[in-house]
């Protein structure tokens, strides 16, 4: 397979946000005190979250030096300016003076990651947690698509709290028109996801109608009480978070991973060639990695990924619309922890994923 590095255009940014649950990444991994993990970067969130257990080394890796900027901006910031000003400047809450603050950060970021961000002045002003590809790409739904489905009125009703079988029956009688069928499908269907929220080499490998099987998760989350305080939901149909936050910026997560975030390490390539230069690790955090490798790729990195993890040590990582389990493949050397990937998967604020799995290494 020709290297996802050659076929992905990772100068954009892509991620503004982690769309994958740190509740359930953090209960599956169960990390202890002093570990060392290996994180995929993305937008810095989760890999902020595991900094919240008091790792020894938290480790970011990231094919995309333009992620991994954006994973510093936010570490610079969360350093030098109040949670409040966090917020602000990030795009959680509204602010007009954003490309001040970057000024403010200019003598504590890395000369060329000032420098990246001050060439993008409309990413910073308008609020960099809502200016990547893929969230750009929820704003067209909810702004464009999305009103010709249901009234404002009506996305409120849905996600406003009530009991569970009257949000059950909200969905099947109200919510679930024609309308939100067809334009749903239409709209996260591979053709349209590939040209305006991910990169079409990340879809290479999905054989399944992707609008259909995101609709299928999407109806079974939003039948649930769940879906009235997912913030990742409220993003999706508002197109902002509201007064929901992600775990990294918790009041309660927020101040125990402000001490740790000197213990983060940011490394730009594959997460196996990490692991060369940094060594073995505890635990590890494989995003979604696996989807975008045909069989022998994928073979060939779980092997390395496998190897660098110490005895007993665990990883996890997501299936989204390609099946993959490291453990099926080396089933001497894994153990796929079935029933715990059961229960987290059944709790997954990233209703969008098939499955969430923690496999741990041998003793």
């Amino acid at each position: 397979m020709t290297s996802i590095s050659n076929r992905a255009d990772f100068s954009v940014l892509r991620y503004a946000n982690c769309w994958e649950d740190a509740d359930v990444l953090l209960s599956g991994l169960g990390s202890r005190e002093g570990s060392r993990i290996l994180s995929i970067a993305s937008a810095g969130d989760n890999s902020f979250s595991l900094l919240s257990t008091n790792p020894e080394q938290v480790i970011a890796v990231d094919l995309s030096g333009t992620q991994l900027a954006l994973l510093e901006l936010k570490r610079i910031a969360m350093q030098q300016l109040s949670y409040g000003e966090v917020l602000l400047f990030f795009g959680f809450r509204p602010c007009n003076e954003r490309l001040q603050t970057l000024e403010r950060l200019k003598s504590y970021l890395p000369e060329d990651v000032f420098n990246y961000w001050k060439t993008k002045p409309d990413l910073i002003r308008k609020g960099v947690v809502t200016q990547g590809k893929f969230e750009r790409y929820f704003q067209l739904f909810n702004q464009y698509v999305l009103p010709w489905i249901h009234s404002k009125r009506t996305v409120r009703k849905l996600l406003s709290p009530k009991p569970a079988a009257i949000q059950t029956d909200f969905y099947h009688h109200k919510w679930n028109t024609w309308r939100w069928r067809l334009f749903f499908k239409l709209f996260f269907s591979k053709a349209v996801m590939g040209r305006f929220g991910r990169d079409p080499a990340f879809l290479q490998e999905v054989e399944v109608q992707v609008g259909s099987t995101i609709f299928n998760r999407a109806e079974r989350h939003l039948t649930t009480v769940a879906a009235q305080h997912n913030f990742m939901l409220h993003y999706n149909l508002i197109g902002n978070f509201g007064n929901f936050l992600p775990h990294y910026l918790l009041p309660e997560n927020y101040i125990r991973i402000i001490p740790n975030l000197h213990r983060l390490q940011v490394f730009e390539g594959y997460a196996e060639d990490a692991l060369d230069k940094f060594g073995r690790v505890d635990y590890m955090n494989l995003s979604n990695i696996f989807e975008y490798m045909d069989t022998d790729t994928f073979r060939q990195v779980a092997d390395r990924l496998v190897d660098g993890l110490n005895p007993k040590g665990k990883m996890a990582y997501w299936n989204l619309m390609v099946p993959r389990r490291v453990s099926s493949v080396f089933p001497d050397k894994l153990t796929y922890l079935s029933e715990l990937s059961t229960r987290l998967t059944e709790s997954d604020k990233g209703f969008f994923y098939e499955r969430f799995i923690v496999e741990e290494a041998h003793g």
